[in-house]
């Protein structure tokens, strides 16, 4: 992966077999992704709609990825009379969509099985997800200073010989 952080297009497309204490979670669910890096974490939040088990989103947003980020999470959760409830997660690692085969601007559908906090499968996470292109760089006034390859120069120090210089002034 590189090291420079990127934008995700990240869309939410649908939930399935969602289950809270054995009962179908249908209503006021919602679920939370976020980008875990050690300096930032990017939160999103989309409510679902839907019934008999099925959820939909089709809700989009970006992402920030940071450059040290090594997974995303999907929380999904639901509001209930007693306050939220967590119905699973599901942990993915950047690797399974960054620098692999598929080039990275182009979008990609996952699935991954959500697991409640015991770790029991409960219910299906559909999405979406594509790398941004970055801006069209502008070629401003700091390209000039910047070195045209990259990479590492090593310097070798140069010491003038004032000995040498001063006796050939007197002469």
């Amino acid at each position: 992966m590189a090291t420079n952080s990127r934008t995700l297009e990240f869309t939410l497309l649908s939930a399935e077999g969602l289950h809270i204490r054995g009962k179908p979670a249908d209503k006021n669910v919602f679920a939370v992704v976020r980008a875990d890096s050690i300096a930032s974490h990017t939160t999103a939040t989309a409510t679902a709609t839907g019934s008999n088990g099925s959820l939909s989103w089709k809700e989009t947003f970006s992402v920030e990825v940071g450059a040290h980020a090594r997974c995303m999470t999907i929380e999904v959760k639901c509001r209930t009379g007693a306050g939220e409830r967590d119905v699973g997660v599901a942990r993915i690692a950047l690797s399974d969509f960054l620098g692999g085969s598929v080039p990275e601007h182009k979008l990609q559908f996952l699935c991954y099985r959500l697991r409640d906090w015991d770790g029991r499968e409960n219910g299906i996470v559909n999405f979406s997800v594509r790398v941004v292109a970055p801006p069209p760089h502008d070629g401003g006034a700091e390209d000039d200073c910047a070195p045209s390859l990259g990479g590492v120069v090593t310097g070798i120090p140069v010491w003038r010989n004032e000995s040498s210089t001063s006796s050939m002034s007197n002469v």
